[in-house]
């Protein structure tokens, strides 16, 4: 489940950007809320950059995790139905 954060629960901290020119023209044409698409944007690009970095931070234990299981096999494999 994804967790959303409504606007009338958070700080807001106003910040300028650099956008696209045209980009933002179809964006005000089409009725769109730049603040809450590049909103939106920022919160999906820092969710991915948090699961890389816990890709990183834990490829050791992964890497040792599945080793274990290519060694030994999964532990409860006697017990799968597929």
């Amino acid at each position: 489940m994804r967790a959303v954060m409504s606007t009338s629960q958070s700080t807001r901290k106003a910040t300028n950007l650099s956008l696209d020119a045209d980009l933002v023209r179809q964006a005000r044409a089409l009725g769109v809320n730049i603040s809450q698409a590049a909103e939106a944007g920022v919160r999906r690009a820092v969710a991915e950059a948090r699961a890389e970095q816990w890709r990183r931070d834990n490829a050791a234990a992964l890497a040792s995790s599945n080793r274990w299981v290519e060694e030994n096999g999964l532990p409860l494999e006697r017990h799968r139905q597929f």
